[in-house]
């Protein structure tokens, strides 16, 4: 296990090196550019995502008096995530029309797609859960089920 964490971390390493060789090779206004990119995202997510991603998981909790599987809540949170994340590009933001290139994907398929199969992986994720814990609906429904504490 510890050989393939080892590979796994020089993979990484290695690739984010190739990435940070690539933006730096842009020059400076692309490097600014990431810069404001990567800390307005920091700041979007910790000003509106994290607050509201919690104050969704509490109403849920409250509805469902504890009984929504920890991949429901999951799966929501890396969703969100990634939509806000995705946003300038759902949008198009920045697309030109001097640059037809420029933002020309199919990227709200993509998005699609990757939100189905987050919320398919919930679902699967969901019942093999309450499959292990032997959950039946009865019960007090405070997600701990028979041997967890």
């Amino acid at each position: 296990m510890n050989a393939i964490r080892a590979v796994l971390i020089a993979t990484g390493a290695a690739a984010g090196a190739f990435g940070i060789s690539l933006l730096l090779g842009l020059g400076q206004r692309n490097l600014i550019a990431t810069v404001e990119w990567l800390a307005g995202g920091v700041v979007l997510h910790d000003a509106f995502v994290g607050p509201a991603v919690i104050a969704a998981a509490f109403v849920v909790a409250r509805l469902f008096r504890g009984r929504v599987p920890a991949a429901v809540i999951v799966g929501g949170i890396v969703l969100a995530t990634v939509t806000v994340v995705a946003i300038p590009v759902l949008g198009r933001f920045g697309q030109r029309p001097d640059n037809t290139t420029l933002l020309n994907g199919s990227y709200g398929v993509g998005w699609l797609v990757f939100a189905g199969l987050t919320l398919l992986l919930v679902l699967v994720l969901g019942m093999r859960g309450r499959r292990r814990s032997g959950h039946t609906g009865e019960g007090g429904g405070d997600g701990t089920g028979p041997g967890r504490r």
